[in-house]
C-alpha cells in the first residue's frame, strides 16, 4: 500500500486522489484527503492534516472527516473541510462552520458577448467600484433600521423580493430559494445586528470580490445549455458573505461554548473546534442564529447583484432584462445543514458542516430547485484574479464520497502577511492589465497584493481532481475581464 508521511501523520492511498488517515486512539472516524500528489504536497505544508485529524474527535462524527482538494489551514477545522455529525447524539460546531457564515458565491448570466464588452472595460470597472460598497467597516446598498434587519434575518431573499431588489426567478435559482426557515433572529445578538445594519449590500474585504468574466470553454454542452452558458458569453461572479453580523454571531457562540460546555472542549484536542452537544439549548440557539446569518448573506449578495444590474443598464444603455441578466445559481460555503444521508446502509439525519466547501448534489436530490432537478446542482468554483473560474454540476459520486460536497475555490498557498511581502499591489494590477487584459480596482494596493494570483493553488488541478472523482463534473470555464475588491 502506498503511503505518504507528513510529520507524525501517515496517509494511506485508498485509490486515485483518495488518501486516508486511519482511525486510531480516540478518533471517532478515519479522515480522508481528496487530492492529487501535487495538491497533497501543498496540503501537507501547514497544519491542515493535523486539524483534519483533530476534527475526527468531534462527538458523533460519522464515516469520515474530509478535506477537499483546495484544503488549507483554518481556525480549528481546516478550510475545505467537511464533517457530518449525528443530530441526535453528535454535536454542532461553530468552529467547523467558520466566522463568515454563508460566505458564498453566485453567478449571473447575460446575453452579452466579450466583443460587446470590449472598449467598455475601464468604464465598467469604475462604475461597479463606485456603485458597490466595499472594504472594511460600514456602508451598504441599504442602511437597515431595526425592523429591516429583523425581516432580513427572518425571511432572507423573500424580503428582497418584497422590497423590489429581487425577482421570483432569482429565488428559484438560489440554494434553498434564498431562505432558511429555521432562522431565529432572536438568537442573534444585538451587537451582531448592529454590525450588520449598515453593511447590507457590501463586498467587505479580503478575498471577496465582484468579477465580470467571459466564458472561455464549455466541456458538457447539454449541461451548459441547461445552465444558460455558452462560449464567449459575459457572466458576473459575486463572492462575499454575512459581513460583521456573521463574524459576531460566530464569536458570540464560541464564547458561550467556552463558558457552558467546557467539559466537551476539554475532551477535544483543539479547543478551536468549539462544539455544543446536539440537542442542547446552545446548539439549538446557534443553529437558529446561524440560519438567520445565512439569510443575511443571501440578501447581501442579492443587493450587490441588483446594483450590478443597474450599472450594466447605465453603461450599455439598455434595461438589464433586455440583457437577460439572470441568476444562474447561488451556493453557500461556511454552513451547517440538517441533511439526510445514507451511512452504513441506513438513512440518518446529520449536521453536515461545510467550511470552505460547496454543496454539490447530483440530479434527483429533493433539495434541488426544479430548474436543475434533472441535471444536477450548479457548483461555482472561483479561481484567483489571474486565473480561470469554473462552473461544475454535482457529481454522481458526491453523496457517497463527500456527503454531497466538493471544493469551493483554489485554496490559499500563502498567508496574507507573506503575500504583502512578496507582491506589490500596483505592480500586480499593471501586469494583469498589460498581460491578461484584466482590469482590477480595489480600495488599496495591499488588498491586491494579498490576493495576487501567485498566492493560490492551481484551480485547474483542484477542478481536475473533483471531476475525476465524480464529486463535481466540469461544465464550463470562465476568465476575468474586470474585478473589484475591498
Amino acid at each position: 500500500m502506498e503511503t505518504r508521511e507528513f510529520g507524525d501523520i501517515e496517509l494511506r492511498r485508498v485509490r486515485e486522489h483518495v488518501w486516508e488517515i486511519p482511525r486510531e486512539g480516540e478518533m471517532n472516524a478515519p479522515a480522508r484527503v481528496l487530492a492529487s500528489e501535487a495538491l497533497l504536497d501543498h496540503i501537507g505544508d501547514d497544519k491542515t492534516l493535523e486539524q483534519l485529524r483533530n476534527a475526527t474527535h468531534l462527538p458523533g462524527i460519522t464515516k469520515h472527516a474530509i478535506c477537499m482538494p483546495d484544503g488549507h489551514q483554518g481556525y480549528g477545522f481546516p478550510v475545505g473541510g467537511v464533517g457530518a455529525t449525528d443530530t441526535a447524539d453528535g454535536c454542532l460546531s461553530p468552529g467547523a462552520v467558520g466566522y463568515d457564515i454563508n460566505c458564498g458565491v453566485r453567478m449571473m448570466t447575460t446575453n452579452l458577448t466579450y466583443e460587446d464588452l470590449q472598449g467598455h472595460e475601464e468604464e465598467l470597472v469604475d462604475a461597479l467600484f463606485e456603485a458597490v460598497p466595499s472594504g472594511l467597516g460600514g456602508g451598504g446598498v441599504v442602511k437597515g433600521d431595526a425592523e429591516t434587519i429583523e425581516d432580513i434575518l427572518a425571511r432572507g431573499m423573500r424580503w428582497a423580493v418584497d422590497a423590489g431588489y429581487a425577482t421570483d426567478d432569482d429565488l428559484a435559482h438560489c440554494e434553498d430559494e434564498g431562505f432558511r426557515d429555521d432562522a431565529r433572529p432572536e438568537f442573534v445578538s444585538q451587537k451582531a445586528k448592529d454590525r450588520g445594519r449598515n453593511q447590507i449590500g457590501s463586498l467587505g474585504s479580503g478575498n471577496h470580490f465582484l468579477e465580470v468574466q467571459r466564458v472561455t470553454d464549455v466541456y458538457r454542452d447539454d449541461v451548459a445549455e441547461s445552465f444558460g452558458l455558452e462560449a464567449d458569453q459575459i457572466v458576473v461572479l459575486i463572492h462575499c458573505g454575512s459581513r460583521g453580523l456573521g463574524h459576531q454571531t460566530c464569536t458570540d457562540y464560541l464564547r458561550r461554548i467556552e463558558q457552558e460546555h467546557a467539559d466537551l472542549l476539554d475532551d477535544l484536542p483543539d479547543k478551536e473546534l468549539a462544539a455544543a452537544p446536539a440537542g442542547s439549548e446552545l446548539a439549538e440557539e446557534y443553529y437558529g442564529a446561524m440560519c438567520a446569518a445565512i439569510n443575511f448573506a443571501w440578501v447581501n449578495r442579492q443587493l450587490i447583484m441588483h446594483r450590478t444590474r443597474e450599472v450594466f443598464a447605465d453603461v450599455f444603455d439598455r434595461d438589464w432584462r433586455d440583457m437577460e441578466m439572470r441568476l444562474l445559481y447561488d451556493v453557500a460555503h461556511n454552513i451547517a445543514k440538517k441533511e439526510v444521508h445514507m451511512v452504513d446502509g441506513e438513512e440518518r439525519e446529520l449536521y453536515v458542516h461545510r467550511k470552505g466547501a460547496t454543496r454539490a448534489f447530483p440530479a434527483g436530490r429533493p433539495e434541488l430547485p426544479p430548474a436543475y432537478a434533472d441535471v444536477g446542482q450548479p457548483v461555482i468554483i472561483p479561481g484567483s484574479m489571474g486565473a480561470g473560474s469554473y462552473v461544475l454540476r454535482g457529481g454522481d459520486q458526491s453523496l457517497d464520497l463527500t456527503f454531497g460536497s466538493t471544493a469551493h475555490g483554489a485554496g490559499r498557498l500563502m498567508s496574507r502577511t507573506k503575500a504583502k511581502q512578496e507582491y506589490w499591489g500596483e505592480t500586480v494590477q499593471d501586469e494583469l492589465r498589460e498581460q491578461e487584459k484584466i482590469y482590477v480596482k480595489a480600495q488599496s494596493g495591499a488588498t491586491v497584493a494579498e490576493e495576487a494570483p501567485g498566492v493560490y493553488k492551481d484551480v485547474d488541478e483542484v477542478v481536475r481532481v473533483s471531476d475525476e472523482l465524480g464529486i463535481g463534473d466540469k461544465v464550463a470555464r470562465t476568465f476575468p475581464v474586470c474585478n473589484i475588491k475591498g
